[in-house]
């Protein structure tokens, strides 16, 4: 028995848990549980708990059914809104075949073997997302309505922003399940509201994404709230992204720091952008899941559209923030086009694997683009060489489809599951007639 897991046998005695949820995520970032109790624990971490893999979305086909659901003990925490009722605690589970091997089908083993090869080059990916998303009254959802709960903007602390408390009581419940939180305030639009999370490991750091997702959820319902992660809920204002700073350490120094560099960016840094810009288009399907996200890269905001790096451009895919005075630990780059719908698990993968690219082939970093790429038209951005990210899913599951850095970083399992999903996701809004053609057309036509 491992000292992690006979940490979490002992408190589990002696804070009295009475369940222990065990959770992981399907392909497409939806989180699953199997609970246990107490005296199963012991049995669940040598032998794994085993369950049918055909009833979620991504796993086992017929003839491959059950898998493994093996828990991690150092993502082990209590479930503060349980204690005073029935006390729980979870923990992420890896899934594994019945003969112990990392299963194919497993977002979090995915994500684990990238980590793996960038150990094995000495590096360690750390990220911090900045996590946006808006509350709307349960009762006007259930309606098919999304209605504000306000009309406040960026960083009001007024009686506008009705949801504060909303916010505060997550922060809370976060932090006491050992998640800790930079900022948190009111966004730009109307009932949108952003958490940032603070720095840590990649893998620790998508387990805190998924955790941050339901902990949300959990709170504004428990208040009559709807909150989503839909990229683009509401016409005519800014949606929803997960702007995540990325950088690499070696050991206990940031890789991406350099003292003799304009922007205190290492030669690996840049590398590592210009990998990510080389392939961006490629792993947009992942990082831009639903239909939806093309609606908000779409806008004239701060969402991206365009494959560019700035050092100080909201516009650009990846911006590269000021570093703190005297805190090489602080150099970083923001990735700008993910939206809070992805599964972290994979887009961090995917983020990764197109940065070590970049350095494993000595990319050249393109010129920063200072200009108004708003401005432009097609052939003027042509002119400046400037591509855009996919306008539709379609089209970002067409450069998938052709991407072999995609098939590898996933592999072949969750690849193609997830084209084939998608591709039906797709198909059925084709099919749609949707609010806008029959406002724009039907009195005409």
């Amino acid at each position: 028995m491992q000292p992690d897991q006979e940490y979490v046998l002992r408190t589990v005695e002696e804070r009295g848990v009475r369940l222990v949820r065990l959770w992981f995520t399907d392909v497409l970032g939806q989180l699953k549980s199997v609970a246990i109790t107490p005296a199963e624990l012991e049995a669940a971490f040598v032998e794994g708990v085993q369950f049918d893999g055909t009833a979620i979305d991504g796993f086992s086909r017929v003839s491959e059914a059950d898998v493994l659901a093996r828990p991690d003990a150092t993502s082990f925490e209590l479930l503060p809104w349980t204690q005073t009722t029935e006390p729980t605690a979870r923990m992420f589970c890896d899934i594994e075949n019945l003969d112990g091997t990392p299963f194919a089908g497993d977002p979090r083993q995915v994500l684990r073997r990238n980590l793996a090869r960038a150990r094995e080059q000495g590096f360690t990916l750390f990220a911090a997302p900045e996590v946006e998303f808006f509350y709307f009254d349960a009762d006007d959802v259930a309606e098919g309505r999304p209605v504000p709960l306000d009309r406040a903007s960026y960083f009001d602390l007024t009686t506008a922003d009705v949801a504060s408390d909303l916010r505060r009581t997550t922060i809370h419940m976060l932090e006491a399940m050992g998640i800790p939180v930079e900022y948190s305030f009111h966004e730009d639009s109307p009932s949108q509201h952003e958490i940032d999370l603070r720095y840590t490991e990649a893998l620790d750091m998508a387990d805190n994404v998924m955790t941050l997702r339901l902990v949300v959820k959990k709170i504004a319902l428990e208040h009559g709230v709807h909150a989503t992660f839909m990229p683009k809920p509401l016409n005519g204002v800014q949606g929803s992204g997960m702007h995540t700073h990325l950088s690499l350490f070696a050991g206990d120094d940031n890789a991406f720091h350099a003292d003799d560099d304009p922007l205190g960016l290492s030669a690996t840094a840049r590398a590592f952008m210009a990998g990510i810009l080389r392939h961006a288009r490629e792993i947009t399907a992942v990082t831009n899941q639903l239909v939806n996200s093309y609606k908000r890269l779409a806008e004239r905001s701060e969402a991206p559209p365009y494959v560019t790096w700035a050092a100080n451009n909201r516009s650009a895919l990846i911006r590269v923030p000021v570093r703190k005075v005297g805190k090489p630990t602080s150099a970083r780059i923001e990735y700008r086009a993910l939206d809070p719908a992805a599964n972290p698990y994979l887009a961090f993968s995917l983020l990764l694997a197109a940065g070590l690219r970049g350095i494993e082939e000595g990319l050249e970093l393109p010129a920063e683009t200072a200009t108004d790429l708003f401005a432009l038209d097609d052939e003027g951005r042509r002119k400046l060489g400037v591509e855009p990210l996919p306008r539709s899913l379609d089209e970002a599951l067409d450069e998938m489809a052709r991407s072999s850095l995609v098939r590898e970083t996933l592999g072949d399992h969750i690849f193609e599951w997830f084209l084939r999903n998608k591709r039906a996701e797709w198909a059925a809004y084709q099919s749609q007639v949707t609010p806008f053609e029959l406002s724009r057309y039907l009195p005409q036509w």
